[in-house]
C-alpha cells in the first residue's frame, strides 16, 4: 500500500510539473522568438525527457539496474508513439496525422534507424566492440542524433515563411517577465528531476514484490510514468492548434532518448557495455517501437480523412502493436 502511494505521488509530481513546463516553455518560445516548431523538437523534447534522463542515471550509476534504465528508454519511445492515438481520439473529426506536416517523417525515420541499431546491439550482446567500458554503438548513437538535429534544422529553414508568421503572432504573455518564466521553468524541471530520481528504486521494489521482472516494469510501468510530461505537453499543443509542436515533441523526445540518453546511461554504467548487460527481451520493445513509428509514417504520407470507430486506421494500428508488445513482455517476464 505504502509502495503504491509513493509511486502515485512521484507520478503526480511529474504530471503536474509537466503541465507547468509546457506553459512556461511556450512563454520562453514567445520571449526568445524561437517559435513553437523548433521549441517542440529541441527544447520541449529534451526537457520532457528529463524524467527518462534522471531515471536512467540513477538506474545505471546509483542502483546498478541496467534493465530498468534501458527498459525506461525503449518503453518511453513506445509510449510516446502511443500518444498519437490519444491525440487522435481527442483532436476532432479529422485524423491527427492528416493535420500534421509530412516533414515529421524525417525525425520519425531517424527514430526507426536508432531503434534498429539498438535492437541489433542488444541481439549481438557481448560480441559488440567496446571502447573502454562503453559499447561502440554509443558513439554511433550520438553521431546520428547530431546529424538528425542538423538535418531537421535545415528542413525547418525551408519552412521559414511559416515560422516567421508564427513568431509574428500577437504576444500572449506580456504580463510574465522573461526572468520569471525561466525561474518557474527551472523550478518545475527540478521537481520532475526529484520525483524521477526515486522512480527506479520504486520500480525495483515493485518488480521484486509482484514478480513481474525489471524488463516488464521498466518498459511499461516506469516508462509510462516518465512519459507523462510528453503526454501533457502534446495535449496542450493540440488544444491550442499547434499540431506540429505536438508531433515535434513526440519524435524529438524519441530521438533524444535513443541518441543521448542511451549514450549517457552507457557512460555511467561502469560494469561494461550497457546493451550487453540486459535481457534480450528488450528487443521486443525496440521492434514494436519501430513498427509503431512505421505505421505513423504511413499515416503521415497517406493522409486519410476518415476515423472509423473514433480513431483513424493508423491510430488503431499503433494501439494494437502497443497492446501486443505489453502481452509479449508480460509473457516473457
Amino acid at each position: 500500500m505504502i509502495l503504491g502511494f509513493q509511486f502515485i505521488v512521484c507520478t503526480a509530481l511529474i504530471f503536474f510539473s509537466g503541465v507547468k513546463l509546457s506553459k512556461y516553455g511556450d512563454i520562453i518560445a514567445e520571449k526568445t522568438g524561437l517559435g513553437r516548431t523548433w521549441i517542440g523538437v529541441m527544447l520541449l523534447a529534451s526537457v520532457t525527457s528529463l524524467p527518462e534522463l534522471i531515471t536512467g542515471i540513477s538506474s545505471a550509476a546509483i542502483f546498478g539496474l541496467p534493465d530498468i534504465a534501458v527498459g525506461d528508454v525503449l518503453g518511453s519511445c513506445l509510449f510516446n508513439i502511443l500518444i498519437i492515438p490519444i491525440l487522435d481520439g481527442l483532436g476532432g473529426s479529422l485524423p491527427i496525422s492528416t493535420r500534421a506536416h509530412h516533414g515529421h517523417i524525417l525525425s520519425a525515420g531517424f527514430g526507426i534507424l536508432l531503434l534498429g541499431l539498438g535492437g541489433i546491439s542488444i541481439f549481438a550482446g557481448v560480441r559488440v566492440p567496446s571502447v573502454g567500458w562503453m559499447g561502440l554503438y554509443s558513439l554511433l548513437f550520438i553521431a546520428i542524433y547530431l546529424l538528425a538535429m542538423r538535418m531537421i534544422f535545415l528542413h525547418e529553414k525551408r519552412r521559414i515563411a511559416k515560422l516567421v508568421k508564427e513568431m509574428a503572432e500577437e504576444l500572449q504573455h506580456q504580463h510574465i517577465s522573461k526572468s520569471r518564466a525561466y525561474t518557474l521553468f527551472t523550478l518545475n524541471a527540478l521537481i520532475i528531476v526529484g520525483a524521477a530520481t526515486y522512480l527506479p528504486h520504486l520500480g525495483e521494489r515493485i518488480a521484486e514484490i509482484t514478480g513481474f521482472g525489471q524488463t516488464f516494469v521498466g518498459s511499461i510501468l516506469i516508462a509510462v510514468s516518465t512519459s507523462l510530461p510528453e503526454v501533457v505537453v502534446s495535449l496542450a499543443a493540440v488544444k491550442i492548434g499547434a499540431i506540429d509542436l505536438a508531433f515535434g515533441n513526440i519524435f524529438g523526445s524519441n530521438l533524444f532518448n535513443l541518441g543521448v540518453l542511451l549514450t549517457i546511461d552507457d557512460i555511467l554504467y561502469a560494469k561494461g557495455p550497457l546493451l550487453s548487460s540486459i535481457s534480450g527481451n528488450h528487443i521486443s520493445t525496440a521492434i514494436s517501437a519501430m513498427t509503431m513509428t512505421a505505421i505513423v509514417i504511413i499515416g503521415l504520407t497517406y493522409k486519410t480523412t476518415k476515423k472509423p470507430l473514433f480513431l483513424a486506421w493508423d491510430s488503431w494500428g499503433v494501439l494494437g502493436v502497443y497492446v501486443i508488445n505489453t502481452f509479449v513482455l508480460y509473457a516473457m517476464r
